[in-house]
């Protein structure tokens, strides 16, 4: 762990939905910090909750009640320009389906972050060529997607992400679409790269290896925060943790 300060703080949010005329509560009270640099895996079954806490973090939604803070900004308080503005500057974004453009080459992804943040042209690229060579992608620039595999699309997406140097980078189920060795070099990948450049990584994942990198793990069921545990703490195997998921699911 390497800083005690609080990057995010979730204090007391709940969420429903409507589903036709019944109120769903998907989340039920959540507390949660994390600190900065940390690497966090959000872990639970299907329905949990996980997903929904995951959004809240990312301002991709917002809460019912309670208020979720990036440093000291308190983010469900934004408004729509506010809140485009902090998650183009403070977050990136991690998406299991890596949701890069098909039409364009691996820079053009990930400069464009850039372009929205208002970088030059030249800088953009500079900097995009620096990104795509940190993931292993120098000699792909100018591939588009379905020039790439699909451990390389999500290194094009892993590199987007840092595009504007954010503190936190959000990831959505990153090996979901990944074969097993695959999604492990990515698992690595983002520790690597937290551990080198301070970003706090927060992933909503159902994939067991995120145990042998995450600094804590967050159990979610029924909506709220079952436990957090630090990974010197874990007091489930590898094994048994692939077995109660299977059957939380089943």
């Amino acid at each position: 762990m390497t800083d005690s300060r609080k990057i995010v703080r979730v204090v007391n949010v709940t969420k429903s939905f409507k589903l036709g005329k019944v109120d769903v509560l998907a989340l039920k009270g959540v507390n949660l910090e994390i600190a900065t640099g940390n690497y966090i895996s959000i872990m639970g079954p299907s329905g949990s909750g996980k997903s929904t806490l995951f959004n809240m973090i990312g301002g991709l939604d917002k809460p019912s009640t309670g208020k979720v803070f990036i440093g000291e900004v308190d983010i469900a308080q934004l408004d729509a320009y506010e809140l485009a503005w902090l998650r183009c500057r403070k977050i990136g974004y991690i998406f299991q389906t890596f949701n890069i453009i098909q039409v364009m080459t691996a820079l053009e992804n990930v400069t464009l972050p850039m372009t929205f943040a208002g970088v030059s042209d030249d800088m953009a690229v500079e900097k995009g060529l620096q990104l795509l060579e940190m993931v292993g992608l120098k000699d792909r620039f100018r591939h588009k997607p379905f020039e790439l595999s699909g451990g390389q699309q999500q290194r094009v997406a892993i590199a987007r992400a840092l595009a504007n140097d954010p503190a936190i980078i959000l990831a959505d189920e990153p090996t979901g679409n990944l074969d097993l060795n695959t999604g492990e070099e990515i698992i690595y990948l983002l520790k690597r790269l937290s551990s080198e450049r301070g970003v706090t990584i927060i992933s909503a994942t159902h994939d067991i290896k995120m145990l042998n990198v995450s600094d804590q793990v967050v159990w979610i069921r029924d909506g709220k925060i079952d436990k957090i545990e630090n990974r010197d703490e874990l007091s489930i195997s590898i094994g048994q943790v692939g077995d109660k998921i299977e059957h939380e699911q089943g």
